[in-house]
């Protein structure tokens, strides 16, 4: 996600994205760290929940704070000081080192480079069919379609309302998920569409000698 900081910021949420070698939390630390400046624990998963991290990556948010320990532990983040807040216990806030920096843009390159295409369970679970009970998956297959166009409906909604508070490159983001859904729902549909001579080769094959 672009990150800039700005008064009045929406918060940008509902993009899909999928682990890969790329570690997403050290990325989304260092970049905050680098970005937004030195902040305690507390202030990166506030901004964390602020932009709903855990709804469009694979990051929880409860995981920073063991994150930043091992972080610490190599030497990609230092502590720049300690602060305390009325009657809060002490903060360490913490700082992007040299390496930080280095291994930060290893991150951020190796994220835009590779690609991302995660198996779907659905695939292998229709391919290997209990077919004494094949005739019910017209319904499941329908239930499919009709859950992935509401959240086809919904990401597009939702990007459409925060549309005015969004940069190009955001909004390009922000329909990454919608374009993605779309494929999903063609590539289903066309399965709906050949559904019936399937189930038909199909029970053809168990009733074969």
């Amino acid at each position: 996600m672009v990150r800039a900081t700005r008064r009045n910021r929406i918060d940008t949420r509902d993009y899909f994205c999928e682990s890969s070698h790329v570690s997403s939390i050290r990325l989304y630390i260092l970049s905050a760290l680098a970005d937004e400046g030195d902040m305690h624990g507390h202030q990166l998963r506030q901004l964390a929940e602020k932009e709903h991290i855990d709804e469009w990556t694979d990051i929880t948010v409860g995981s920073l704070y063991g994150a930043l320990k091992r972080l610490h532990l190599e030497g990609l983040i230092e502590e720049v000081r300690v602060e305390r807040e009325g009657a809060y216990p002490e903060r360490q806030v913490w700082g992007i080192t040299h390496a930080g920096r280095v291994s930060l843009a290893n991150h951020r390159r190796e994220g835009l480079r590779d690609i991302v295409m995660k198996p779907d369970p659905f695939d292998l679970a229709v391919s290997r069919l209990d077919r004494t009970r094949i005739d019910e998956l017209p319904v499941m297959l329908e239930a499919r379609v009709l859950k992935l166009r509401a959240m086809l409906a919904e990401s597009e909604t939702h990007t459409d309302y925060i549309a005015q508070y969004l940069t190009p490159l955001e909004k390009f983001v922000m329909r990454h998920k919608a374009d993605r859904l779309r494929g999903e729902l063609a590539w289903h549909e066309q399965l709906a569409h050949h559904l019936p001579q399937i189930i038909t080769e199909e029970k053809s094959r168990e009733d074969a000698p």
